[in-house]
């Protein structure tokens, strides 16, 4: 049987690698452009944290009209909110069972469109989502000469064992 719990936890961990990383760049370092869509360290660590921020509200029963705000983009924002936000998809989690989680749940997108999926297609796409931009700073970091944190998951269930 899969912990979902697990996943929401290692999302967790390797996002706030990435954070303690990001809070080593000079001002420069950090918002530098690297031509992608969120274009900088700080603008894809505000990406996830916002779209971690706003599933979380969906899969509660809201549907926010706004994804981010000038307030996201800054390390302490991040530092300070971001714990939050994965102490509400624990909050969210525990009271679910795998019957619960294979249910369709209906929800508004950015655009106001009705969208369907299941509890457990939402929680992995968050997770994945998170994955693949935190797999972006990585190379962002690299590019500039730093070495990235290891998120492996393999890694956080070594640390979690050895814990």
């Amino acid at each position: 049987m899969v912990s979902w719990v697990n996943h929401i936890d290692y999302s967790a961990w390797a996002s706030n690698r990435l954070l303690l990383a990001a809070a080593e760049l000079s001002p420069q370092e950090l918002t530098r452009d690297f031509g992608t869509a969120d274009k900088s360290v700080l603008g894809t660590l505000v990406h996830i944290f916002g779209a971690d921020r706003l599933w979380l509200a969906r899969v509660e029963g809201h549907s926010p009209a706004t994804f981010l705000s000038e307030a996201d983009y800054d390390l302490e924002v991040l530092r300070r909110d971001w714990p939050l936000v994965h102490d509400g998809w624990h909050r969210w989690i525990a009271g679910l069972d795998d019957a619960t989680l294979n249910e369709e749940m209906l929800y508004s997108d950015l655009k106001g469109a009705e969208r369907r999926n299941t509890r457990w297609q939402i929680l992995l796409h968050a997770v994945n989502h998170a994955t693949h931009h935190r797999g972006q700073v990585s190379g962002f970091l690299r590019a500039m000469g730093k070495k990235p944190p290891a998120l492996d998951e393999i890694l956080f269930y070594r640390e979690k064992q050895g814990a």
